[in-house]
């Protein structure tokens, strides 16, 4: 079904993108999936975790979902776009709102542009089970 495909996962090396990523790899097979995130110790770790995988292409993109141009680069040639990076624990978002936003309002924005100006496929899902 995903064999051809290119995956691009925003906030990859999270709780949710990687374990995201291990049911993407054992269940699908996906042609290339692209680690997006800011944390470059997490995604050197995930690379050594995820070295059992050989048949899937896999990338590590250093970026911020903040940062609409690297997002763009990202994308290239990207099928399907999971959007996994937020800032998720409600105290520290209320310590720092102005972060917040600009990580899950504006982010998430940047994600919507940058798909659509880099042609990432529409609809589909992914149906477990």
């Amino acid at each position: 079904m995903f064999k051809k495909n290119t995956f691009l996962i925003t906030g990859g090396t999270g709780s949710f993108g990687k374990r995201f990523t291990e049911v993407l790899i054992k269940t699908y097979n996906p042609k290339k999936i692209i680690i997006f995130s800011r944390d470059e110790l997490k995604q050197h770790e995930m690379q050594k975790n995820l070295s059992w995988n050989k048949s899937t292409e896999m990338r590590y993109f250093i970026g911020d979902v903040r940062d609409l141009s690297r997002l763009e680069r990202a994308m290239k040639n990207v099928d399907i776009v999971v959007h996994a990076a937020a800032l998720k624990h409600v105290p520290i978002a209320e310590y720092n709102p102005f972060e917040a936003i600009k990580t899950n309002v504006i982010g998430a924005q940047n994600v919507i542009q940058a798909c659509l100006s880099s042609s990432v496929k529409k609809g589909g899902s992914i149906k477990h089970g």
